[in-house]
C-alpha cells in the first residue's frame, strides 16, 4: 500500500475528481472462492432455502476498548447510544463536519468495554484517527481483511446462514431451540462444543444469522454446519453471488466517502490518511466539483439511524438537512433490450459499450453513473449487478423526490466519457440504458415481510 497521504495526492494531481478518477484501484473484492457451484444457483439458494457466505476474509474489524470506548463512537456517530448493551448490534454511520457521508459499518457490543466495529475501512479509519488525536482512554486493534493482512489469519470467523431454512438449520446444529432474538440482537449458541456467537441478520432481505468466533474454533463450525445443512439445502456461496446480495436489500455498500471538504478537521484528516484507502471513482458522472458525487445519510436510508440526543460530528449540518428535502433512494431496473444491446456491441466491431461483467459490474471502488430524465440529470446510479432470481439487472440509485415513485422511466448513461486511466477500463462509447424506478429493498421478501417485522 502505498504511504502518500490523500493530501499530498490531491496536491499532485490538482483536483479530487481527476485524482479519483484515474487512480488505479480495483472495486472491492471478497477473497473467497468465486463459486462453490455457479453463482445463478447460489443467488437462488437465499430465496429457496439456505445460502451459508463467508465472511471470514473480505472485512476489516476495529476492536476499540476502554474506559472510553463508548464516547469515542457516541462522538463520531450518528446513532443513539442510549441503551446499547452488551449484546446488541447496529449499523454505526458517521459523516463529516458538512453532514455527507464517511460511509457505515456494523458495530457489535462484545463486552462493557470492548466493541468491534466491521466493515470497508472508510469508517474505520475515520474512527481510528479520532481516537488518536481525541486523548481518548481507549485503544484500537485493527485486523485487516484477507486480501491486505501482512500474516496469519482472521481473528474471527464469520459465517451468514440466510434463507428460508437458515432458523431450522441453527436449530438442528445446536441441539437446542432458536432464541427470541430481535433483528441485530445476539445470542449464544453451542456448536460442535465451541461456544459460537449470532447475530441476527439477513444480508439479502432473508432471515438468517451471523455466525462468529475465534478463528481457531472456525473449521470445526463449518463441518458441523455443513454436515447439519444436507438436511436444510444448504449451499454454499462464492464470491460473485455475494456480491450482489446487497442489490436485493438495498443497501449501498461504498459510496464515496466526504474527504474533500475544507474543514480544518477535513484537512487534518487527509494528511493522515493513505491515499490508497480512498479508491478509485468509476462511472459517467462527470462533474468538476468533488460535492456533486457525495451523499448524506437522508438520500441512502439512514435517517432512521440519526438521533439528535447527543453531540457528534455534523450534528448542525444534519439538523438542518432533516428540514429539507432529500433525494431517495430507488431501485432501478434496467430494460432488458437495451442491456442485451450494450452486452451484444462487444460482438461488433468497436469501440463497444463499456464491459459489463456479471453478475456485478462495478469496475470502480465507488461507482457513479448519470440518472437522466428528457435529457437532465435527476440522480446518481450506484451499485448495479444482475439478479438471477429475478431476471433483471438492476442498480441502487439515489433520485429527486418527484422521479423516485414506482413505474417512472428514466435513463442511465453507462461508460465513461473521457475514458480514464483506470486499469479495468477499456476504450469504449457510452450508451444510453433505459430503466424503470422500483422500491428499495427490490425483493417482494424483503419489502412487504421481512423490513416489516
Amino acid at each position: 500500500m502505498s504511504s502518500e497521504s490523500l493530501a499530498a495526492a490531491l496536491a499532485r494531481a490538482g483536483s479530487p475528481v481527476e485524482l479519483l478518477r484515474n487512480l488505479g484501484f480495483p472495486p472491492s473484492t471478497f477473497p473467497v472462492r468465486p463459486e462453490f457451484t455457479n453463482w445463478r444457483a447460489e443467488q437462488r439458494s437465499w430465496t429457496e432455502t439456505c445460502a451459508l457466505l463467508d465472511q471470514s476474509h473480505h472485512m476489516t474489524d476495529l476492536f476499540v476498548s476502554g474506559p472510553d470506548a463508548l464516547r469515542l463512537l457516541s462522538d463520531v456517530g450518528v446513532n443513539t447510544f442510549a441503551g446499547f448493551g452488551v449484546g446488541r448490534a447496529k449499523q454505526f454511520v458517521a459523516v463529516d463536519p458538512g453532514g455527507h457521508l464517511i460511509g457505515d459499518a456494523i458495530l457489535f457490543h462484545l463486552e462493557e468495554e470492548l466493541f468491534d466495529l466491521v466493515g470497508h475501512p472508510m469508517v474505520l479509519d475515520w474512527v481510528t484517527f479520532h481516537l488518536e488525536r481525541g486523548g481518548y482512554r481507549a485503544t484500537a486493534e485493527r485486523d485487516d481483511n484477507s486480501a491486505v493482512r501482512r500474516s496469519g489469519p482472521p481473528r474471527l470467523y464469520r459465517y451468514e446462514l440466510q434463507g428460508p431454512t437458515a432458523a431450522a438449520l441453527v436449530e438442528q446444529v445446536s441441539g437446542a431451540p432458536l432464541p427470541d432474538v430481535r433483528f441485530f440482537g445476539m445470542a449464544e449458541f453451542t456448536i460442535a462444543g465451541r461456544r459460537v456467537r449470532g447475530l441476527r441478520h439477513g444480508m439479502a432481505g432473508q432471515p438468517g444469522f451471523e455466525l462468529f468466533g475465534p478463528w481457531e474454533d472456525g473449521d470445526a463450525v463449518l463441518s458441523a454446519l455443513l454436515e447439519a445443512g444436507a438436511d436444510h439445502g444448504l449451499v454454499r456461496v462464492g464470491a460473485k453471488a455475494y456480491s450482489t446480495a446487497n442489490l436485493e436489500s438495498g443497501w449501498v455498500p461504498a459510496p464515496l466517502p466526504a474527504l474533500f471538504s475544507d474543514h480544518p478537521l477535513v484537512q487534518e484528516y487527509r494528511e493522515w490518511l493513505p491515499v490508497a484507502r480512498v479508491g478509485s471513482v468509476g462511472g459517467s458522472m462527470d462533474s468538476a466539483d468533488i460535492a456533486d458525487y457525495l451523499l448524506t445519510p437522508y438520500e441512502v436510508g439512514y435517517g432512521r439511524t440519526v438521533r439528535f440526543d447527543h453531540e457528534f460530528i455534523g450534528r448542525e449540518a444534519l439538523e438542518r438537512m432533516a428540514q429539507a428535502p432529500s433525494r431517495t433512494k430507488v431501485t432501478l431496473v434496467w430494460d432488458a433490450d437495451d442491456v442485451a444491446a450494450a452486452l451484444g456491441s462487444l460482438f461488433r466491431p468497436g469501440p463497444g459499450a463499456k464491459f459489463m461483467d456479471l453478475p456485478k459490474i462495478r469496475y470502480a471502488t465507488h461507482h457513479e453513473d448519470k440518472v437522466l430524465r428528457d435529457g437532465r440529470q435527476v440522480g446518481i446510479s450506484l451499485d448495479c449487478g444482475y439478479l438471477a432470481n429475478e431476471r433483471a439487472m438492476v442498480s441502487l440509485a439515489v433520485v429527486e423526490p418527484e422521479v423516485a415513485v414506482p413505474g417512472t422511466e428514466v435513463t442511465v448513461l453507462w461508460g465513461e466519457r473521457p475514458v480514464s486511466a483506470k486499469p479495468a477500463v477499456e476504450e469504449h462509447r457510452q450508451v444510453e440504458i433505459r430503466a424503470t424506478v422500483a422500491p428499495v429493498p427490490f425483493v417482494d421478501f424483503a419489502r412487504e415481510r421481512y423490513r416489516g417485522r
